[in-house]
């Protein structure tokens, strides 16, 4: 089992880093410390909201409104390290 195991816990790392950046990038573009005029911040910014729409999607359909604040990162952080360190290890690993 730890032959699957593995690359789905490295599928979640790397999904927990990918909405990490992208939390800590809005945070910056929001304090304007970065440009969305600047060619490599807006493709940064543009693949990554590609790249996690699918996941911030279902959930923000799920949750209520809450317009000025964004709380579809912090549900999948939670859902992610539920899965990574509790639920998978428990089903898996057993």
């Amino acid at each position: 089992m730890m032959a699957i195991y593995g690359p789905i816990a490295l599928v979640l790392d790397v999904a927990f880093f990918f909405i990490l950046a992208h939390v800590i990038m809005s945070w910056l573009i929001s304090f304007q410390v970065l440009n969305l005029q600047q060619q490599f911040v807006a493709q940064l910014w543009y693949g990554l909201n590609k790249v996690l729409e699918p996941i911030y999607g279902p959930i923000r359909r799920f949750m209520p409104d809450t317009r000025p604040l964004d709380l579809a990162p912090l549900v999948a952080i939670i859902v992610i390290i539920s899965l990574r360190d509790y639920i998978l290890p428990g089903i898996l690993l057993g």
